[in-house]
């Protein structure tokens, strides 16, 4: 798993007055640690960052094309998402790992998080159960940056000895300006 030595540091730079902070400092100092720890286990790759605009609301993602893996997500809270899902877009996207696997979402719902690119192979028990209390926590705290690190340590080969695409784990995070970064791990 990613550790992140400076991110107290990076998230001082942060108030809810001047969010922007957050994409001056702490975002490029989280997707260096991202990539340096990615880029540790998988060889290969063809990393890309791109994003998403879900209403008003702009997430971001570090994708690795060469293995169709998401690799992680991030966003500032807007607040609640009231629509419901699109359950029709969401059907058989990813392929689940069968039936202990949900279809998460990278940014929740709850918080305008979309389909497609926001989809990972998600075990239920993670998804339904410790990975809900910072979602509602992010959800409750507008301009609060969210984010997801999915790792791969160890992840099954795909047919074909490809890079597999169920993640072993996933670093889920919340940092809230002036308050200590909220970091949690989950396997998977």
């Amino acid at each position: 798993m990613a550790r992140y030595p400076d991110l107290k540091k990076y998230l001082a730079t942060v108030s809810f007055d001047s969010p922007n902070g957050f994409y001056k400092n702490v975002v490029p100092y989280l997707v260096d640690v991202w990539i340096d720890d990615y880029c540790r286990i998988t060889k290969n790759t063809d990393i890309i960052e791109t994003s998403t605009a879900e209403v008003t609301v702009e997430f971001f993602y570090l994708f690795d094309v060469a293995t169709g893996r998401l690799i992680a997500a991030w966003g500032i809270s807007q607040g609640r998402n009231s629509e419901a899902r699109d359950k029709t877009r969401m059907a058989g996207h990813p392929l689940c790992a069968g039936g202990l696997h949900h279809r998460g979402h990278a940014i929740p719902h709850s918080a305008h998080g979309g389909t497609d690119i926001n989809l990972v192979d998600q075990l239920g028990k993670i998804n339904v159960g410790p990975f809900r209390p910072l979602e509602r926590k992010y959800v409750a705290t507008p301009g609060s940056l969210y984010f997801t690190y999915w790792t791969y340590v160890g992840a099954r080969l795909a047919k074909g000895g490809r890079p597999g695409q169920i993640p072993t784990g996933v670093d889920q995070g919340l940092l809230v300006p002036g308050q200590p970064p909220n970091i949690v791990r989950h396997g998977n």
